[in-house]
């Protein structure tokens, strides 16, 4: 550069040339960065779909078509993970997202974006109104709601899905347009499994309520806002109510009624676990005197228990305080105790305050069982008088031979042990019948009745009692 330009072109060789190699080694760099690729599933990643929602949106004022996206994500993956483990669940992550690329066309993008949530990004359509959405998202959900392979048994999994038309953006760039379906995404999951959300206005407001609802639970929880709904638990035999389940619900003074997944998470955060049991325990305990001292034949109701909760080492005379304050006796509570707890619990604090309270006579249960990897001698060591057997293997059992075998596996173990058993999530008539035939002792869900408050269960015991006092007469006795 000397030689020919002297040290004017040398100085300006000395500044241009590595400036124009880094640019070139940021671009190369940040196209390495889209064509990156999640290690489980093969997809892009969530750069890669804002890229791809850019260029869309700058082709809609020329093209005339639309695009869209949509956010899904497996229900309950964690319990999931929890149940089988990180090599398993990532085993149903690819099988879902080869089941998902099946299903888009070739020009959709599909990427992943955080543990079990997806992005689809799809190409430009003529008509990409909410209808249209709504078909799609209900085809990707058909897709893959058949059962999954998991540990040589059968899985059913259901995904909800929030999605963003360019229509309803409150402005026009790909990464405004992502953040809006996966805020339609939360929105969705707040309503149950298998629900589907489109983008609104509304959609925002409804997650800045979920916000304030979290800085409000420990207020609501002195209050007396959060109460104790109950579901019936009947026998398959007889058809006789032997217990209800307390379950949390708030009833927000200007909310209305809030699901326990709007606020259970918040409580956790702010460890007011605890202190919920407290107050479940004490209100379900004081209903149950009322309805017997009304008359009714309610044995018992079940009340959950955490870890934390089963680890302080006053539980036993907590408790003992609570029944003789209502003057109840030990076998009219059911301690219910997550599987996962009795797995993993590795100290004895646990284990002697669950057998103290089995020795005053609590009934112990054994919630999610199948979830948690309870090993057999944990259940024996733990004291526990019956199993709840996990509503995903009741799903569809009346149909899926599979989760018929499974089911028979669980009963015979539990016969052997001398353990009852009572399954968790009959919301079909057909499943009911099915967990009667093989042999299941008790049932609870909505084919039974779903959760009620306490001033609605007097009706339902009896509009039940009255039904099941009727009994068909067969044969002989029929005359």
């Amino acid at each position: 550069g000397y030689w020919y330009g002297g040290e004017g072109l040398v100085l300006y060789m000395a500044l241009i040339l590595p400036a124009t190699l880094a640019v070139a080694r940021l671009y190369s760099a940040s196209e390495a960065h889209l064509d990156a690729r999640d290690g489980v599933t093969g997809f892009v990643l969530k750069k890669a779909a804002v890229q791809r929602l850019d260029q869309h949106l700058l082709k809609e004022k020329v093209s005339g078509m639309a695009s869209a996206v949509l956010v899904l994500g497996v229900d309950d993956f964690m319990a999931l993970e929890q149940q089988y483990g990180t090599t398993a669940s990532n085993e149903v992550l690819r099988q879902v997202s080869e089941r998902l690329a099946s299903t888009m066309r070739t020009d959709d993008l599909v990427a992943r974006l955080d543990d079990h949530e997806f992005a689809v990004v799809l190409a430009p359509m003529r008509r990409s109104d909410l209808e249209t959405l709504i078909q799609i998202s209900a085809r990707i959900q058909k897709t893959l709601s058949d059962p999954y392979s998991i540990d040589a048994s059968s899985t059913y999994l259901s995904v909800s899905i929030g999605f963003c038309t360019t229509s309803r953006l409150p402005a026009r760039d790909g990464s405004t347009m992502l953040e809006c379906a996966e805020s339609a995404y939360k929105c969705a999951q707040s309503n149950g499994a298998g629900s589907i959300r489109a983008f609104s206005p509304e959609t925002k407001r409804v997650a800045r309520a979920r916000e304030e609802l979290a800085t409000e639970v420990a207020a609501a929880l002195n209050t007396g806002q959060i109460v104790p709904w109950f579901q019936p638990q009947i026998s398959t035999d007889t058809g006789a109510i032997t217990g209800l389940e307390a379950l949390a619900r708030w009833d927000h003074p200007s909310r209305g009624l809030v699901a326990p997944v709007d606020f259970l998470p918040a409580m956790e955060q702010q460890n007011l676990m605890e202190r919920l049991s407290e107050v479940m325990l004490s209100q379900s305990l004081s209903a149950l005197r009322e309805w017997q001292s009304d008359g009714l034949n309610i044995p018992s109701v079940s009340v959950n228990f955490s870890s934390a909760e089963l680890r302080n080492p006053m539980i036993c005379e907590k408790i003992r305080w609570e029944l003789d304050r209502f003057n109840l006796a030990p076998g009219n509570l059911c301690v219910e105790i997550l599987e996962n707890v009795v797995a993993s619990a590795e100290d004895d604090v646990i284990n002697r305050n669950i057998a103290a309270l089995a020795d005053i006579g609590c009934k112990i249960d054994l919630d999610d069982f199948g979830t948690g990897h309870a090993a057999i001698a944990s259940i024996r060591r733990f004291a526990i008088n019956r199993i709840k057997i996990d509503r995903s293997f009741v799903t569809r059992v009346d149909k899926d031979r599979d989760q018929q075998s499974m089911i028979t596996a669980i009963l015979t173990m539990a016969e052997r042990l001398q353990l009852e058993t009572l399954a968790e999530g009959v919301e079909t008539i057909g499943e009911h019948a099915m967990m009667a035939q093989l042999g299941c002792g008790y049932v609870q869900g909505f084919s039974i009745a779903r959760p009620m408050p306490a001033s609605d269960v007097v009706a339902w015991v009896e509009a039940h009692t009255s039904k099941t006092a009727i009994a068909p007469k067969i044969g002989k006795w029929a005359s």
